[in-house]
């Protein structure tokens, strides 16, 4: 897992106080989710009083550690192939699609970057999401709709190519990059810090988020009340709070 991949602890307080299903009060569920989901998943967990342990990296490093064995009781992903892929594989239950969100350039604020044509002027450094991150995946559907040569001028420009978005707003705030193509919720979280140049609707990709119960979870009622929280109940409040949009 990347480094700062947070593994938090909260509360003691009964599942089941939080999600009105059946509880979890005597362990901690175990949650898997994408980095760009920490500020709402963190925040859904204190509020719905759920003892949560929850680690936060890219989409695809999480898959790819429940295929070598990992169970935790719920998978986060900032895409729908990815959870998928693994209910397809008997790995987790169906999926549930239960957000949105947007692609955007992020930038330092004060910056004079107001446009995609900024990205492909030379010098200017860029970070982007690794090929099969979701982040970095969306990115390259935005960037296949530009013409080559403003396609390959930004490109050039790509500095670095993180495992997650977490990484790419690392950049963004020690100055090492000038842009990178981050969710408008992680703009949001970043106070005031950063700004989102947003996409123009023809080259927008859609963003969906999809959960499900990990095959093998320890408490997969207490795993289905997390999920169903985020549909319809404090989990959605958390959700819109930190900007994310409702299931498509």
């Amino acid at each position: 897992m990347r480094p700062g991949a947070a593994l938090v602890a909260l509360g003691v307080a009964a599942f089941a106080s939080g999600c009105g299903g059946s509880g979890a009060a005597d362990r901690t569920l175990i949650v898997s989710a994408a980095s760009s989901l920490e500020p709402a998943f963190t925040a859904y967990a204190e509020a719905a009083g759920i003892d949560a342990r929850q680690s936060f990296a890219g989409s695809d490093e999480l898959a790819a550690q429940i295929r070598q064995g990992v169970r935790p009781d719920v998978y986060a992903a900032a895409n729908t192939s990815l959870p998928e892929e693994l209910h397809r594989d008997g790995l987790v239950a169906r999926p549930v699609v239960f957000a949105t969100n947007e692609l955007v350039v992020a930038v330092p604020a004060g910056s004079k970057i107001d446009s995609l044509a900024d990205l492909a002027v030379p010098g200017t450094r860029l970070a982007a999401g690794d090929r099969g991150v979701p982040v970095g995946d969306y990115t390259r559907e935005v960037l296949s709709r530009l013409p080559a040569s403003e396609r390959d001028g930004i490109l050039a420009n790509v500095r670095s190519a993180e495992p997650d978005v977490g990484g790419i707003i690392g950049k963004l705030t020690q100055g090492a990059v000038d842009a990178g193509f981050v969710y408008v919720t992680d703009v949001k979280a970043a106070d005031g810090a950063l700004a989102a140049v947003e996409l123009p609707r023809r080259l927008a990709p859609q963003v969906a988020y999809g959960a499900a119960v990990v095959d093998g979870a320890a408490d997969p009622a207490a795993a289905r009340d997390f999920i169903d929280g985020l549909v319809h109940g404090q989990g959605t409040a958390a959700l819109r709070r930190a900007g994310f949009g409702p299931p498509p």
